[in-house]
């Protein structure tokens, strides 16, 4: 009975903490969204990148990122193309009764007429890497020092690929300089950045054919509601070896080049992607991918309306925002901090959707909102989430897994910044993330070692864990404009604006909103947990 009444008072508790917190949110992004737009429309003729609009009158639209609006601005173009690709494919599939050989013809021939109008002569470049890399692992795979092999010979190519801006032609002679003026419309060398992940996919599958998986299936199926459905989920496809005669090289390629996921992924190993040439995904059905479609387009004009009416990212491209007060940095840095989690879900969804109407199924890489995350940990998960289940998959688990997470971290950030480009201000983001990933690893730790008896005592570990979210965000706040915004230059600036005495009450109404926002984080855990 005792036991009861403590149930309903915490549950009563509970439900007007939540009232509470839910109004104290609508309140911060009614001043956030207010702020936002007086600063556009105070600031916008100072500002850079931005067009006339065209979804609301009279509004200019930010374009100042080049990533956005290259994309934004080929949208039309690709929905075309892969329309034309995903009818073929299915024509030809059905007329020929095609498998995996002859699938990943098709898409082997599309993905290289794809590849010659993005970048055309450089395809040379792209394809003799390649080949090289399939040479290598055929000769090495079966060798105890195959990892040193493949990694060195990848992490060199993506490193000189930067360094020589994708090399020049003349390096084979000077009878070849012609061939510079049929470069294509893309740089070869960006979208390279994710076939070095194909290839060391397609090395260590390999690699791992004859080796006893530590997968547990049988555990799998009974916690997976997909599996337990008689259908194949994505971890399934991953994780279940091979036969040898599928590391062709003609299915190497197609898997390299894969037309859906060429650009920006996301990004699915060997294993998932040859399984599906056999058999289409089947674990999202057609009213599904439909849906999905369908999001993405009210995804896009929230888009728009955000870029017609705050123009977050044209200030961070500006030094306008070193002359602003602390309160609007900080509005604009949790602006921008949206508009690229916005961005990245419109690309990657954009491909995604697809490949999913072309039976290859790829990780979701934005499953979460980025408001809704509270530890490091859980934000890098859902962020991009495809290259950190291939992380976790090729680096973190052969390095030792767990057992090593202090120092593994250190590794795979390094080797995400060097990945990602050749520039300080994405090593000192990296270090950053590391050093912060410290001590919220030891409250964890503490975490898992306390076991609260009492309600009292349940009660003060969730406000400490809240407490832990605030400063959590924070961190990734500052980490990530380093990363992408002000730069390891602007870290002493960022601290002087904030820890003096008109940056303090901004620092602790910070520190309070995201404790605010922890909470409800909380709540949405605890009523996912009810209704799985």
């Amino acid at each position: 009975m005792a036991t009861s009444a403590n149930s309903s008072k915490s549950g009563n508790w509970k439900r007007k903490e939540l009232w509470f917190l839910v109004i104290y949110a609508i309140v911060f992004y009614v001043i956030i969204i207010n702020r936002s737009l007086q600063l556009s429309r105070d600031y916008h003729k100072q500002l850079s990148g931005l067009r006339p609009g065209w979804l609301l009158a009279n509004h200019l639209n930010d374009v100042s990122d080049a990533q956005w609006k290259n994309f934004r601005g080929n949208v039309p173009v690709l929905t075309l193309v892969f329309g034309i690709f995903t009818l073929l494919a299915y024509l030809m599939k059905a007329s020929f009764d095609l498998r995996v050989r002859g699938m990943s013809i098709v898409w082997l021939l599309f993905s290289l007429a794809y590849l010659s109008y993005l970048h055309g002569a450089c395809i040379v470049f792209i394809l003799s890497i390649a080949t090289g890399n399939f040479i290598l692992v055929k000769i090495f795979a079966q060798k105890e020092y195959f990892p040193l092999i493949v990694w060195s010979y990848n992490i060199l190519f993506l490193l000189c690929n930067r360094i020589y801006e994708g090399y020049s032609f003349s390096i084979f002679g000077q009878q070849w300089a012609f061939l510079e003026n049929y470069r294509g419309s893309f740089r070869w060398h960006i979208c390279f950045n994710f076939v070095v992940l194909r290839m060391i996919s397609f090395g260590f599958d390999y690699h791992w054919t004859n080796r006893e998986s530590h997968f547990d299936e049988e555990k799998h199926y009974q916690r997976c509601h997909i599996c337990k459905s008689g259908k194949s989920c994505y971890q399934v496809l991953q994780e279940r070896s091979l036969h040898s005669d599928r590391f062709g090289y003609i299915t190497y390629l197609s898997y390299l080049v894969y037309a859906p996921l060429y650009i920006a992924g996301p990004i699915l190993s060997f294993n998932a992607f040859a399984s599906q040439l056999d058999v289409p995904q089947n674990a999202i059905s057609v009213r599904k991918v439909t849906l999905y479609g369908f999001r993405w387009m009210l995804s896009m004009i929230l888009m728009e309306l955000m870029t017609h009416l705050c123009y977050y990212n044209a200030f961070a491209k500006s030094d306008l925002w070193k002359h602003l007060s602390p309160m609007d940095v900080f509005i604009i840095g949790y602006g921008v901090l949206n508009f690229m989690w916005l961005k990245f879900l419109l690309i990657w969804r954009f491909f995604r959707f697809w490949s999913l109407i072309n039976g290859i199924e790829a990780p979701e890489n934005m499953p979460k909102c980025i408001n809704n995350c509270h530890n490091l940990e859980g934000f890098w998960k859902n962020w991009h989430a495809s290259f950190n289940k291939w992380l976790v998959r090729y680096i973190y688990i052969p390095l030792g897994g767990s057992k090593k997470k202090l120092l593994n971290v250190w590794v795979i950030f390094t080797f995400v910044a060097i990945w990602h480009d050749l520039e300080w201000k994405l090593l000192s983001w990296a270090w950053l993330t590391c050093l912060f990933f410290i001590p919220e690893l030891v409250f964890k730790s503490a975490g898992k070692a306390f076991q609260a008896q009492s309600s009292f005592g349940v009660c003060i570990f969730r406000e400490l864990s809240a407490v832990a979210g605030a400063v959590t965000i924070t961190c990734l706040m500052v980490a990530n404009l380093v990363g992408f915004v002000v730069g390891p230059g602007g870290i002493n600036w960022l601290l002087s604006s904030f820890l003096q005495k008109e940056g303090l009450p901004v620092l602790g109404g910070m520190l309070v909103t995201f404790y605010v926002g922890t909470k409800i984080m909380f709540h949405i855990d605890e009523a996912k947990q009810r209704l799985s």
